[in-house]
């Protein structure tokens, strides 16, 4: 049971490096920076000798070798495949133990292999932003199932709070808003649509006028390279207004949540969870309203997805301790 509390530990903090990493790749425009997959160029590493480089741009002339850009690809990957080994770990430490569930840790590890697709198909389709959205998401999903998987090993750390189970529609409602939130943020920024609006509080003036609800939302399919995007400025345009209206719904419908929940729970490990996705949550939101304000700075925006994925966490846990209370109400009136 330790190993495995150790294992499910590591692991959270390994995606958020993965996580982070990711942020920086997309947002360096490194997506491609390895134009193959998994190795980079036909090597393990980046191409350094310069008749690895000749080599290697003879081989893709469309790509010429930028290092820098290739490195912040390739240690993704390096700590991706990490984090592929160790969620395997996982799973074979849960097969063989008798005091855990197995269902997460078999999720865990299908995802994880899926998700190592998408990193693939993102490579060899050349960005496209289904794949890339799709992507981001899988990385998320991964860090809210380690979260939980950690809970379940660490029955001390679970509460029972018999006054809360009415919100256990409530919570499924906000992790759902918040997904459809993420998907949107990654939509933007798969699109590159992250500066088609440098004004407050909504667009530039004619921003109505303007909506291409049509093509925003078209998956784009059949286009050879889809870097720096292939949509219409009106198109991204209409893809960020959105986000930033859902931005503010997302802002209402978890803060009135979180106020539900703080005000109703007993248990200081409830509160706490409570009070963190809180901060998160106006950290969040502050966090986009500089990356409009401030054109989209590198530490600003990749901190922004960063804040996205722990507060879905965040919610995942609260959620569960909800659905907790609820599966144990019967047997504390027994």
């Amino acid at each position: 049971m330790r190993t495995q509390q150790w294992l499910a530990g590591i692991a959270i903090f390994l995606t958020m490096g993965v996580i982070l990493l990711g942020a920086y790749t997309r947002l360096t425009d490194a997506g491609l920076g390895c134009p193959d997959w998994p190795g980079c160029y036909g090597f393990l590493k980046v191409p350094e000798l310069q008749h690895h480089i000749t080599a290697a741009e003879q081989a893709f002339p469309e790509r010429p070798v930028v290092a820098h850009k290739a490195w912040n690809e390739m240690v993704h990957r390096y700590f991706a495949g990490s984090l592929g080994l160790l969620i395997a770990a996982i799973f074979f430490s849960s097969i063989f133990s008798k005091h855990s569930g197995k269902v997460i840790p078999s999720v865990l590890l299908a995802l994880v292999v899926f998700q190592a697709a998408l990193g693939m198909w993102t490579v060899t389709l050349n960005l496209l932003p289904l794949v890339v959205m799709g992507h981001l998401l899988g990385g998320f999903s991964i860090l809210s199932l380690l979260a939980v998987h950690w809970l379940k090993l660490h029955p001390e750390y679970r509460v029972f709070e018999p006054e809360l189970i009415s919100l256990q529609p409530f919570a499924l409602l906000v992790i759902a808003i918040l997904i459809c939130q993420i998907a949107l943020g990654g939509w933007t920024a798969a699109n590159y649509a992250a500066l088609a609006c440098i004004e407050l509080p909504v667009c530039e003036q004619g921003w109505l006028q303007r909506l291409n609800v049509s093509e925003a939302f078209s998956l784009h399919l059949g286009h050879d390279d889809y870097e720096y995007g292939v949509m219409s400025a009106e198109a991204r345009q209409t893809v960020h207004v959105f986000h930033r209206f859902g931005a503010v719904i997302t802002l209402l419908v978890l803060a009135s949540f979180l106020l539900q929940v703080w005000r109703r729970a007993t248990s200081s490990t409830l509160k706490r969870l409570t009070l963190a996705a809180a901060l998160l949550l106006l950290l969040q939101f502050s966090l986009g309203v500089l990356n409009v304000v401030l054109h989209l700075p590198l530490a600003n925006a990749v901190a922004h997805n960063f804040v996205a994925a722990n507060l879905l966490m965040l919610l995942v846990l609260i959620y569960m301790q909800l659905r907790h209370s609820n599966t144990n109400v019967g047997k504390e009136t027994l």
